[in-house]
């Protein structure tokens, strides 16, 4: 089982190392999350944009019913797709992934992104008129109701959450970004830590799936970093008896941040997990972060959806 949980606001506990699932669909993801619980996994990411709910659902309620797990055994977390992020369709949407996840709550619910994306078929672009506020006023009143233990926002910046916390009646209780060795996000850890928010880090061992969003939107893919043979990464590695991605992932840990690796292969499934008997050293720890790369560092820049870049609330 995990040994490092993070507390959110109202005692709820996450645990620091979670299953990520973007772009897992079909028998692949439910074999994979089978392997993920019988590894020890219990903290679940999926989103209304990964079209996987009912597949998480599916594999959770087999669970349930054999007696494995009890609903109080895992952390769940989904998000409100930026394609339907009205202020009107947050309580429909929830309950949908509700249904789709056949859970009566949720324990964590986050706002997938500060802009709500119109894709006409022909253009896509950030909708000018809706303010990422009334839709966390629509977010607060689902946790009131019950839907979800705690609510949150994805890939939000500092002046983004300042703008919540000035207005809000519950403040978030996360912020899933991408991080990783070559995008530490300092700042904005430390900015999250002292306003009690807790951090997700997606692709902490980089995301050679994002090429295959790009290419799906019509982009050229772009080049991508390879985590796993960077030299300092490496060394620590062989120091430890560890691979890279243990490393990797030991690394953000370390940090107090949770993290969301993704695999679908059995063996990396297990690896990743397997990150809880060792501990890097302050000499590793000034290494990897010595290796940050600040904004360049950046894969995940949602550049495929147009011309969201024009829209004043595009987080990068």
């Amino acid at each position: 089982m995990c040994d490092i949980y993070l507390q959110l606001p109202g005692g709820v506990q996450m645990p620091a190392l979670g299953y990520g699932t973007w772009q897992s669909s079909d028998d692949s993801l439910e074999k994979g999350l089978e392997e993920a619980l019988e590894a020890g996994y219990r903290h679940i990411d999926t989103a209304q944009a990964y079209d996987n709910e009912e597949i998480v659902g599916r594999v959770l309620k087999r669970w349930f019913d054999e007696g494995k797990l009890i609903r109080e055994d895992v952390f769940v977390t989904t998000k409100l797709s930026m394609m339907t992020m009205y202020p009107d369709k947050v309580e429909d949407c929830l309950k949908e992934s509700l249904r789709k996840l056949q859970l009566d709550y949720v324990d964590l619910y986050l706002i997938h992104f500060p802009i709500t994306i119109v894709n006409t078929g022909r253009d896509i672009y950030g909708h000018p008129s809706v303010d990422y506020l009334d839709i966390w006023k629509k977010m607060e009143d689902q946790y009131f109701a019950g839907r979800t233990k705690s609510i949150g926002v994805s890939n939000f910046s500092i002046k983004k959450i300042e703008r919540i916390l000035k207005k809000c009646r519950v403040a978030p209780a996360n912020n899933q970004v991408e991080m990783h060795i070559y995008l530490q996000q300092k700042n904005l850890v430390d900015f999250c830590t002292q306003n009690g928010i807790t951090v997700v880090a997606y692709a902490p061992l980089g995301t050679r799936g994002y090429n295959e969003f790009m290419t799906k939107h019509g982009h050229q893919p772009k080049k991508l970093p390879d985590f796993l043979t960077n030299r300092t990464v490496v060394a620590i590695a062989k120091k430890h008896s560890k691979t890279p991605a243990q490393v990797l992932i030991r690394f953000l840990l370390q940090l107090g941040v949770s993290t969301i690796p993704k695999s679908v292969t059995p063996s990396r499934i297990r690896e990743n997990f397997d990150v809880f008997d060792f501990e890097l050293d302050e000499n590793d720890m000034t290494a990897l972060r010595a290796l940050d790369a600040g904004s360049a560092g950046r894969i995940c820049d949602f550049k495929a959806f147009g011309r969201i870049t024009e829209h004043p609330n595009y987080s990068f």
